[in-house]
């Protein structure tokens, strides 16, 4: 008796909640967002080059801190583990302000040869989320490679393979398959982090909204095409994420 009561209770929840989304989807005006939808597109693309370059440049500069954070000498962790600290204890605002309008403020930064990079709010963007997200991801890296059993690492050894061959051919593969979840984590995390670059005049996503709202006075409606494009750039990525495991077979690897 108390299920059912329970059951009926949750579904005249759902129904309350589904009532009001309809009410509030037909009240928007839906001929403004089909109108600025081209403009939207042109924003997503901006967001999905930002990721995409941000998370690939950020593995390969966090495949050698996370080896060296892995190591069993301290003089060796100590540089990526302050490089990890700083870049994981502050908020990635702060960094892409330190970036955008810090460094302009150095007379050598601005006559030196990378000024017409770091003038520029889009190779700021890409700098500062670069370095953002190899501090996370060579975390993952750690981790990762403190998870892989020892008794393979002793297999490669006993084999006759260098400590350099074995993490070549044995621990970074296996590491790569146990830290695959946890890295698409951090994509998502960068999608949505992206955002940011908006308050340093790019017009990604969010910003090519803001812009738009300034136009047409109706940041709902906008904002609601913009949330919906965040959704299906979230669900493309985990859908693929979730094919790439499955074709390295992580679950099996993990054990699970």
């Amino acid at each position: 008796m108390r299920k059912n009561a329970a059951t009926i209770a949750w579904l005249a929840a759902g129904l309350l909640i589904a009532l009001a989304l309809w009410a509030s989807l037909s009240s928007l005006n839906w001929a403004v967002i089909i109108k600025w939808l081209p403009r939207l597109s042109q924003g997503a693309l901006l967001t999905l080059e930002l990721v995409a370059i941000a998370v690939v440049a950020g593995l390969i500069l966090a495949l050698p801190m996370g080896i060296a954070r892995a190591s069993r000498h301290w003089y060796v962790r100590a540089l990526p583990y302050g490089y990890i600290f700083f870049f994981r204890g502050t908020p990635l605002l702060v960094q892409l302000f330190l970036v955008y309008y810090g460094l302009a403020q150095f007379d050598a930064v601005r006559q030196g040869p990378l000024w017409p990079y770091l003038r520029d709010p889009y190779w700021c963007a890409i700098i500062t989320m670069t370095l953002h997200t190899a501090a996370y991801i060579a975390e993952i890296l750690r981790g990762a490679i403190q998870a892989v059993p020892p008794g393979e690492v002793e297999a490669a050894r006993a084999l006759g393979m260098s400590r350099a061959q074995a993490m070549l051919y044995i621990i970074l593969p296996r590491a790569a398959r146990i830290g695959l979840p946890a890295y698409s984590n951090e994509v998502i995390l960068m999608l949505k982090a992206s955002a940011l670059a908006s308050t340093v005049t790019l017009l990604e996503l969010t910003g090519m909204a803001r812009t738009i709202i300034a136009r047409t006075y109706l940041p709902v409606e906008i904002f609601f095409a913009a949330g919906l494009f965040y959704l299906a750039i979230a669900f493309v990525l985990v859908r693929a994420f979730r094919l790439l495991e499955r074709w390295l077979r992580v679950d099996a690897c993990q054990g699970r």
